[in-house]
């Protein structure tokens, strides 16, 4: 039917299918920046529209229920190249990070100010609840409607809210809005979602119902007949080559135990076959006509399950090395299932499938056997944490295309190098044949590190020559993505009475799920970035990651250090009640020191020797000192309430930037014919800001502005190899590449003006506004360009570097927080929350603060209530973003404040460390230290929730 409406100011009439919701008619009538995270659930605000003057979810909406009614959306406000009063605010603010839901936020802004030009903090709350958001932590939205409401009244009004650090510098460590910021905002088209051509088909999986079976058989005959079909694939169809989603630099410390279609599903939600239709329609369709014949096995769902004697195994296929491989590897062997796909080691991991033991490592430093012996008083504790969703706003997406002999992704990809590495492998094709475009990001926290859809959609583009588009629903990314994997972990402290440790041990088990992504690596990072904290002469850790029927893990934000912090953390506050001491002193009494060596650190290589690493720059001594300050450690509080107690509780973080010995990162600068640049980065902006960072860095060594700097990244053939954007390597390794090539650029800049003014080198300066200054005379870059690229001159000027350390930069921080827990309800609230971060110099600080709220209020939501539940068949009961419970404006602390600590890094460009994976890892120990400081009840097991509490109480 047709359906006629005022859209954006204009009357409209467009077709409407039968049933279709107004938030598809809207993008397909072309408003891009009406987009879906829920599947029309109508909870994540992104398909929010102005509905007569009201802030609506279009999802919700049916198409004809617009019929002469008067529709706004972003486009009406203004575009990237015009923003309104609020897209500026809100750029200004840096709450425009991921994107994906900016404009929808936009809108609300725009309705509350439009109807409440004063509103105060709940008129905000009110006004955005309807809205989430993964990356930001919703508190600079505070701050973007306070600089619009300023400026509604004063145009002139200059929003002063954000510190700045480094006087020396004229850009790095100033507010600076990211440039795709304003795309962002504004609705354009930026997203993989928006590159799919008219004509492309669509990819649907048949996916398993069962946690554990063998297919007996499978007809794909009814499928196949389906009007609009183009191909099905099952485990017949696929190459017979293994590989692992795991997106590491290789050769990868994951095992390689999977296939793009495997005979043998291990998860609920496992691929079972793969339609290629020309329609959305077509492909649902099909996929209900397929018929398969399952053999049910044993589902195995936790640890002590998978290493039980009788315990089935998930991976029963022979056990092959690359490298390495262990005397007993033919008696392993034996028996071993001929119709399963083998598994693949590149190198030893401890890893032993017959006992489902995907990994596993043991290491550490001085005798623990003395260390304890020595001790005063001992404790041991057992802490374990759940399976966690990473939830970002755009679902896992990719679109896929053949031209000529190459495949052309268009991928939303944290590693767009390892996609291209993984699918030429999978494909047998050279990595020239293969181009991967990471487009911008709406969201990735980790889980965009993982090969989760990609290899699939380009297998299928590739095998029908068709463009293909492949989009996870909200199920799909809870029941076949990777996601935060569970751990058990068991912290065992000795200290002498005055408080000083003499040993400490930690034995993490984590919880694989089906596949080995990340088995080794992410429970050994959640040792390596806990243990160093402390300095103790003795200390041990054993590893080993289980394999079972849940769905996949691999990489999230924190990578596995938010639960080994967790525990250690809580354990040295339950060591501190045991000993009767303040928990502050007894952490200022062992904790690392500027200076001091890490000598644990040689025992935790990504699957080889470490190295023992100095903490050259720490600022978590003024982090302690100002937090402790912030909150009035050790004074009480009183809620009024008999049914209400408060608590104080603090926990102490620390991270990596990059990593050292492995991570690489390269930039191309070239200078064009009016001495503008164009910077040529591997890295890949996930919408942190890693574009503006290279940019600073670039501008600031070459003294001119950010308006003649173009980055251009994430597209394997446009720019020189990077690892990727994992383990905190952005600004670190990324920033580094760019900041090397501008040395190199300066350096040919100065040859080649001393050149022309006939002048030494040594005498050539670079100065604003991009002059290059000598004794004699001047060259402004625009001439010098002229010169260059003239027929007579040396060539365009183009300097490469890359970024490669052996050095370590670690940021660290303090958390502190107040929580009242409501004892007749069990309930927690964070009251207070203060983000203490030491990331040396903050390139961008606008984000960096950011980046800091976002963490902490994802960490927050895993430790109160976010929680994959499953029941005893290993299927998953929370599989949409209300029923799994995710941290909304309305749950974050009334007194909230990021602070970051500078301190001067000798490694980092411009003295610049890490940021963003840091926060994450403090409020889960920060918490619990202030429920048991609140109620006198140790919560081991995250989330605390209201339940756990009252049974903690006693009162359940």
């Amino acid at each position: 039917m047709k359906v006629t409406f005022i859209l954006n100011g204009r009357e409209v009439s467009f077709e409407a299918a039968p049933g279709e919701k107004a938030q598809k008619f809207l993008q397909r009538s072309g408003i891009a920046s009406v987009r879906d995270s829920d599947n029309g659930h109508g909870f994540a605000g992104s398909d929010t529209i102005i509905l007569d003057g009201k802030a609506v979810s279009s999802g919700l909406l049916l198409a004809p229920q617009l019929e002469g009614r008067e529709v706004r959306t972003i486009e009406y406000y203004g575009g990237s190249r015009n923003p309104s009063l609020v897209q500026q605010a809100m750029l200004e603010a840096g709450c425009v990070q991921s994107g994906y839901n900016s404009p929808a936020a936009a809108l609300m802004i725009h309705e509350l100010l439009e109807r409440d030009p004063d509103p105060d903090r709940e008129a905000v709350k009110d006004a955005l609840s309807g809205l989430f958001n993964r990356a930001t932590g919703y508190e600079q939205f505070f701050d973007a409607v306070r600089i619009a409401a300023a400026r509604m009244k004063d145009p002139s009004y200059k929003n002063n809210g954000i510190p700045e650090f480094g006087e020396e510098y004229s850009l790095v460590g100033k507010p600076a809005p990211k440039k795709d910021s304003a795309r962002m905002v504004a609705g354009e088209k930026v997203y993989v979602e928006d590159r799919v051509e008219p004509g492309s088909c669509i990819l649907k999986v048949l996916r398993s119902p069962h946690a554990h079976a063998v297919i007996r058989s499978i007809d794909t005959g009814a499928a196949e007949a389906v009007k609009g079909v183009v191909a099905v694939f099952t485990h017949k169809d696929v190459p017979q080559r293994c590989y692992s989603q795991a997106g590491q630099g290789y050769p990868e410390p994951s095992p390689y135990d999977r296939m793009l279609i495997s005979r043998k599903v291990r998860h609920v939600g496992d691929r079972v076959a793969v339609v290629v239709a020309e329609t959305d329609e077509a492909a649902q369709k099909a996929i209900s006509l397929i018929k398969v014949d399952y053999e049910l096995l044993p589902v195995v769902l936790d640890w002590d399950d998978a290493w039980a004697e009788d315990a089935p195994m998930i991976h029963g296929g022979k056990i092959e090395y690359v490298d390495g491989a262990p005397e007993d590897l033919d008696e392993l062997n034996v028996g071993a299932d001929e119709t399963e796909e083998p598994i693949l080691y590149q190198f030893p991991i401890g890893g032993n499938p017959r006992k489902n033991i995907a990994a596993s490592v043991s290491g550490g430093i001085g005798d623990l056997e003395k260390g304890f012996a020595e001790a005063d008083t001992v404790i041991e504790r057992t802490y374990t944490t759940t399976q966690i969703q990473c939830t970002p706003l755009e679902t896992h997406t990719c679109y896929a295309r053949v031209e000529g002999d190459r495949l052309v992704i268009h991928a939303s990809t944290q590693v767009p190098y390892h996609v291209r590495r993984i699918v030429a492998n999978l494909l047998d094709l050279p990595e020239n044949q293969v181009r991967v475009i990471k487009e911008r990001v709406g969201g990735g926290y980790g889980s965009k590190q993982d090969i989760v859809l990609e290899e699939l959609t380009a297998f299928c583009a590739w095998k029908t020559g068709r463009p293909v588009f492949h989009q996870y629903s909200r199920e799909e990314e809870f029941i076949a993505n990777s996601t935060r994997k569970p751990m058990r972990i068991t912290v065992k402290l000795g200290a002498k009475k005055d408080g000083r440790l003499t040993a400490m041990f930690m034995k993490m088990e984590s919880n694989q799920g089906a596949y080995g992504a990340h088995a080794l690596t992410v429970p050994m990072n959640g040792v390596s970035k806990s243990l160093p904290l402390f300095l103790c002469d003795n200390a041990g850790f054993e590893v080993v990651a289980c394999y079972s029927n849940r769905p996949p893990t691999g990489a999230y934000q924190g990578y596995g250090a938010p639960k080994g912090n967790y525990a250690l953390q809580l354990a040295v506050r339950e060591l501190a009640a045991e000993l009767g001491m303040d928990h502050l002193e007894l952490v200022q009494k062992n904790r690392v020191t500027e200076g001091a060596m890490l000598e644990i650190l040689k025992c935790l290589g990504e699957g080889r020797e470490g190295a023992a690493a100095p903490a050259v720059s720490c600022g978590l001594g003024p982090a302690l000192e100002q937090g402790a300050e912030m909150i009035s450690w050790g004074r009480r509080e009183d809620s009024g309430d008999p049914d209400i107690k408060i608590g104080k509780g603090f926990a102490t973080v620390q991270q990596g930037s990059g990593l050292p010995g492995l991570d690489a990162a390269n930039a191309t600068i070239k200078m064009l014919g009016d001495g503008s640049f164009l910077v040529q980065s591997g890295g890949a902006d996930l919408g942190t800001g890693l574009d503006l960072v290279s940019a600073k860095m670039t501008a600031e060594v070459l003294k001119c502005g950010l308006e003649v700097i173009t980055v251009q990244s994430g597209d394997t053939d446009m720019a020189p190899f990077d690892t990727g954007a994992y383990a905190s390597s952005g600004t670190f390794f990324s920033g580094g590449a760019a900041y090397n090539a501008a040395l190199k650029m300066a350096g040919k800049i100065k040859r080649e003006a001393a050149a022309i003014l006939g002048e030494t080198e040594e005498d050539i300066e670079l100065a604003a506004p991009g002059i290059a200054r000598g004794k004699k005379g001047e060259l402004s870059y625009r001439k010098l360009a002229w010169h260059t690229q003239g027929g007579e001159g040396s060539g365009q000027l183009i300097a490469s570097a890359s970024f490669v350390t052996d050095k370590f930069s670690f940021p660290y921080g303090a958390h502190f927080c107040q929580v009242a827990v409501n004892t007749r309800t069990g309930k927690v609230t964070v009251q207070k929350y203060y983000a203490l971060e030491d990331c040396g110099t903050p390139i961008n600080p606008e984000y960096a603060l950011g980046q800091i709220y976002g963490a902490v209020v994802k960490s927050m939501g895993h430790a109160l209530y976010e929680e994959m539940i499953f029941d005893e068949s290993g299927r998953c009961l929370t599989t949409d973003l209300r029923s799994y419970g995710v941290p909304m404006i309305g749950d974050i602390p009334e007194d909230f404040k990021s602070v970051l600590v500078r301190t001067d890094d000798p490694f980092g460009p411009f003295g610049a460390k890490s940021v963003s994976e840091i926060s994450v890892n403090g409020a889960a120990p920060a918490i619990a230290s202030a429920i048991y400081d609140a109620v006198g009840v140790w919560m081991r097991d995250w989330p605390f929730s209201p339940e756990k509490v009252l049974k903690a109480l006693g009162k359940i």
